[in-house]
């Protein structure tokens, strides 16, 4: 693995502006970045990146059948009561799932270290899935990378697939849904409902403040019609907390993601994984928090929090770092700390997504400090041959 500096493609800012990618630069600050982009050995991606993705998927699942019987594990997972059984039955069903992000440390050197599971509203998903191989496409045509460079991505062929797999299982009618003046979300649910509809689904879209409640508790669209099938790009937790939320459990309203991704969307089962699976080589030692001082070695991490706000550090040299944010009225974990390695003064954080229980591909984001935070940068990957010597020395 190494960080590439390479010359960017002239016209990209005007085919983002054709395919929708209007995010690419947020608050006059850049967030996509092809100043530069990472290469891996063949090697490296399906030993260390792919297959322990796939294993740590099983894994996660096989810990939803023990969290739903476990009022201990609900209660851990800070889970409010009135949702429980919801949340425990919607797994017993199988509802259908789509897609996750697991976010790990890695540098080429060993393992992959998981941070955390991204099961509800992962995002970064579509620069991953579309615009980096469209980018690889266009520098491969320009001769900026070697002969035969490749890219770890069948993400929008797994989507399309998925969406096929679960279509029958899908209520109607079906809309896509985020917050209204969220361009990146926005971007990412176009995305994603352009999938579906490659996969013979029909399905609407509207803002999340544009779904209503009608008189028996049940939620509908602008025009008064009931929703069978939600694909909602907003936190179930938040969810848990607002007002409509309490109609969630008897409105008969199908969600994608399912209730049951809660508890792995949820930071609290990275300690119960670690106790499940002790020393596994993509775990790091983790376990709730007791709101004590964090000793060195350590990072503390509220339950639900989100590009990486609200995250302290405690460093083994004695370096504290801390970033500020809305999470920090509620419970955490700590979880060893593992510090992601530095690439010519950038921190890189490997995305690996999960589409229909298989891993088909990654997408980088890059931040000057030891924390991902919302204004990290995303950077792209290409495969190439070991035996092309110097990329890969």
């Amino acid at each position: 693995m190494r960080r590439i500096a390479t010359a960017e493609r002239p016209d990209w800012r005007d085919k983002a502006a054709a395919c929708g990618f209007g995010f690419h630069t947020i608050d006059d600050a850049p967030y996509w970045d092809e100043s530069a982009y990472y290469a891996f050995s063949l090697r490296e991606i399906e030993d260390d990146l792919e297959a322990p993705t796939e294993e740590l998927h099983t894994m996660a699942l096989d810990m939803v059948d023990r969290i739903v019987d476990s009022e201990q594990h609900m209660q851990q997972l800070a889970i409010p009561e009135p949702y429980r059984d919801w949340i425990a039955q919607s797994w017993r069903e199988r509802q259908p799932h789509l897609y996750g992000r697991m976010d790990f440390a890695y540098d080429g050197t060993g393992p992959a270290k998981l941070y955390e599971l991204n099961y509800d509203t992962p995002t970064s998903l579509f620069e991953a899935a579309f615009f980096q191989w469209q980018w690889l496409e266009d520098q491969l045509a320009r001769g900026q990378l070697p002969a035969g460079s490749d890219q770890f991505n069948a993400i929008y062929e797994t989507l399309v697939e998925a969406f096929g797999t679960i279509a029958r299982g899908i209520a109607r009618p079906f809309h896509f849904a985020a917050v209204r003046d969220s361009m990146e979300d926005q971007g990412t649910v176009d995305y994603l409902r352009d999938c579906a509809l490659q996969a013979g689904i029909e399905c609407g879209a509207l803002a999340i403040e544009d779904i209503g409640v009608s008189e028996d508790g049940r939620f509908t669209d602008l025009d008064d019609n009931i929703i069978g099938c939600l694909f909602k790009l907003y936190p179930l937790e938040d969810m848990f907390r607002e007002s409509f939320g309490a109609h969630l459990p008897r409105s008969g309203l199908q969600l994608i993601e399912p209730p049951w991704k809660a508890l792995l969307s949820n930071k609290g089962i990275l300690p119960l994984l670690w106790e499940a699976h002790r020393g596994h080589p993509n775990l790091l030692p983790a376990e709730f928090d007791n709101g004590g001082a964090l000793p060195r070695g350590w990072v503390r991490k509220p339950l639900h929090s989100r590009e990486g706000a609200n995250v302290a550090m405690h460093l083994d040299d004695g370096c504290e770092l801390h970033t500020d944010g809305p999470y920090d009225d509620g419970p955490c974990i700590r979880q060893a700390c593992h510090a992601l390695t530095r690439f010519d003064g950038h921190y890189p954080l490997i995305g690996s997504w999960v589409v229909g229980d298989r891993a088909c591909g990654i997408g980088i984001r890059e931040d000057s400090s030891l924390i991902t935070r919302d204004t990290a940068r995303f950077v792209p990957h290409v495969i190439v041959e070991e035996a092309r010597g110097v990329l890969m020395a």
